[in-house]
């Protein structure tokens, strides 16, 4: 009965995961078949607007209780950081950035967050990080040499760096609230608050969804569902059995996902530039990840 159980439980680990990268993998592609008939603002306002009212419908099942009032003037911080510009700098960058080396370029936001820990929280980032930043900047310019830039930081990249900056800031800072509301609820409190605020794009979206290409708006609400919503279920499932640093093991894997999934879906095939440049930089984000399994590491010894 224990190896049962066991065994079952590793099945829905490994299910969860796979569940988050192919979402995840499956976004940067959505995004850049449902611009095809919304504009930046309008896609990340409706892909909000339907991961709330999912949200809301799992809130009541649940009975999820409201975050303290006190703590709402950050709540709507974080939904602005987290969701709001993360989401609509990524759409307006992919505009000229293709689906796959939008998620390579996402993913350099472990380079982010070791340098806010850095200069927020005194936290050692050792030659491993370092190491690990520069290869990564070596990488980031050669992406955006297979974006049509030349060796120079397009205005592409730079808005999806910008996305990738603000989705650090929110995973950096949230770690307190995370500990008082749990990681789905404190999930759900920042995308109301981002719908809320995006909601001032909202004159104009019925129009636009009576125009828009039917796949279009498919690709829209399948954005708010599943990569926003059915996604963060499952990883919360896996931080809640395993921790966050088994729950970020699946981003890894997301930018290689990313390209399959672009290619079949919007037949993108990537150029020797942008994979050289993607190459590249998984190398250099891999070794700042040897940072933080170093620290758990040390943490380990000193627990034992």
């Amino acid at each position: 009965m224990v190896l049962e159980g066991v065994i079952c439980m590793k099945f829905k680990m490994a299910a969860a995961h796979l569940l988050i990268i192919l979402l995840w993998g499956s976004a940067f592609a959505g995004i850049r078949h449902g611009l095809e008939g919304y504009s930046p603002e309008q896609l990340s306002f409706l892909r909000l607007l339907i991961g709330s009212l999912a949200l809301i419908f799992y809130a009541i099942y649940t009975k999820m209780k409201l975050p303290e009032v006190k703590d709402w003037p950050v709540i709507f911080l974080f939904g602005f950081l987290g969701f709001a510009v993360y989401q609509t700098a990524l759409n307006f960058g992919e505009q000229t950035v293709s689906a796959g080396a939008a998620s390579l370029l996402v993913s350099t936001s472990p380079v982010f967050i070791g340098l806010l820990g850095r200069v927020f929280f005194k936290e050692r980032t050792g030659l491993w990080y370092w190491s690990g930043a520069a290869i990564s900047m070596v990488g980031i310019f050669f992406l955006s040499f297979g974006t049509g830039g030349g060796f120079e930081l397009g205005s592409g990249v730079f808005l999806i760096l910008i996305a990738s900056l603000s989705e650090s800031l929110y995973f950096v800072f949230q770690k307190n609230y995370l500990s008082k509301y749990g990681a789905l609820p404190f999930t759900a409190y920042t995308i109301w608050a981002a719908t809320f605020l995006m909601s001032f794009f909202a004159p104009g979206l019925g129009t636009q969804l009576m125009e828009a290409p039917a796949g279009a708006t498919i690709s829209a609400f399948y954005l708010g569902l599943f990569p926003t919503v059915i996604a963060y279920l499952a990883l919360a499932y896996i931080t809640a059995k395993s921790g966050a640093s088994e729950a970020a093991s699946s981003l890894y894997l997301t930018p290689a996902v990313s390209f399959l999934i672009a290619w079949v879906w919007l037949g993108e095939v990537p150029d020797v530039w942008t994979v050289i440049g993607g190459l590249i930089t998984l190398i250099g984000v891999s070794l700042t990840f040897f940072k933080g399994k170093s620290k758990e590491f040390v943490a380990d010894k000193e627990s034992a």
